[in-house]
């Protein structure tokens, strides 16, 4: 009679034997993709109020004289701090919470951006012009709080510990690889019609920024975990592979803002920031499903969820960046302030004569 309870103790006390990662490497914790969102939401809310001060202090001093006068001002230094200390709170919150909920929380970014400017930076509006103009950015607003809001609360929730050996391990696993191949294969393809046939399409600029942006966020990924885990009193610097990540880096960050420069000169930034982020934001939930296996051990109801707050998110950019004003057009590349005397001088030289030449040749035809 002793023995049958003392089988089902024992069988109650068994470990499980199957999981989809080591015991000891994952913790599954909704504190810590608490940290992470609120990190994020933070960074991006800091950014936005940083970007919008040094505006407001570009428009103040567009009649100066001096073209370096906001060095000057105690509005543009503060909006540099804290901006830097937005960026600071986003690249940690890569080492607490999954890359696909940190990555879609950008956002939060332009939703702040569109209040701010709507309260301190738009011009004066009329009452009754006030839904024509401003309903669209409104009505986006909501919809990507209520994406955003879907997107925490359906975020895959396994975390894994940033060491080396984990990050070396995905980076040499055949999914990753394949993925990594697919991709290089069509960033070539995208680069040489950018370059050689003169593709200057946005999708194409914007499809080769997402590229580098997915490689820079899964870097930031494994840079930020792995020195969260130095900081912890478990060294990972003494790893090759955090320099590896660390230069992958600098270095795609640095030609995604170069790519982001060039459309910057030919597109409305409106049009910029909603067709990159849906981009972006794409491409880098599917790296980062692929290389830290993010959605592993989710249900399929969980998925969908969080596919549609993405979706819901996306719709809400788009409607509040649609509203924004145009931009002007046409910039010149060079300044005519920048070019050298003697260019100058050989250019109204041409000019002269082909004015006398033309002169002349109307003046043959009126005699004709």
């Amino acid at each position: 009679m002793d023995r049958a309870p003392s089988a089902a103790l024992q069988l109650r006390q068994l470990p499980p034997t199957s999981s989809a990662h080591p015991v000891g490497e994952v913790s599954f914790s909704y504190k810590e993709n608490l940290i992470g969102a609120l990190l994020a939401i933070f960074g991006h809310l800091v950014v936005s109020i940083a970007l919008n001060l040094q505006k407001y202090c570009h428009i103040r001093l567009a009649g100066s004289k001096d073209p370096r006068a906001y060095f000057k001002t105690k509005t543009w230094w503060l909006g540099l701090f804290l901006m830097l200390l937005g960026e600071l709170g986003v690249f940690a919150s890569y080492a607490f919470a999954p890359l696909s909920l940190i990555v879609p929380l950008s956002a939060v970014s332009v939703i702040a951006s569109a209040i701010i400017g709507i309260i301190f930076i738009k011009e004066k509006w009329k009452p009754k012009d006030f839904l024509r103009r401003y309903v669209l950015s409104f009505v986006g607003c909501g919809l990507a709080i209520v994406g955003t809001y879907l997107l925490v609360t359906f975020a895959p929730n396994s975390h894994e510990k940033m060491t080396g050996e984990n990050i070396t391990k995905h980076l040499v696993s055949w999914p990753f690889l394949l993925y990594m191949l697919v991709e290089i294969v069509l960033f070539c393809l995208l680069l040489y019609f950018y370059k050689e046939k003169n593709a200057n399409n946005i999708i194409v600029i914007l499809l080769l920024v997402a590229l580098l942006g997915s490689m820079t966020v899964v870097t930031v990924k494994a840079v930020a975990g792995m020195l969260v885990l130095s900081i912890q009193g478990n060294l990972q610097l003494d790893y090759p592979i955090f320099y590896v990540m660390f230069v992958c880096m600098v270095a795609t960050a640095v030609y995604q803002a170069a790519f982001l420069s060039q459309a910057s000169q030919m597109y409305d930034s409106s049009l910029i920031a909603s067709v990159g982020y849906i981009l972006s934001t794409t491409i880098a939930i599917t790296a980062g499903a692929v290389f830290y296996l993010d959605f592993i051990g989710e249900d399929a109801l969980h998925i969908c969820m969080f596919a549609l707050g993405c979706l819901i998110a996306f719709l809400g950019v788009f409607l509040i960046t649609r509203n924004r004003k145009k931009a002007i057009p046409f910039e010149p590349y060079i300044s005519m302030d920048a070019m050298p005397d003697w260019y100058l001088h050989n250019r109204q030289l041409q000019f002269k004569r082909h004015s006398i030449s033309k002169n002349i040749s109307c003046h043959n035809l009126e005699r004709v």
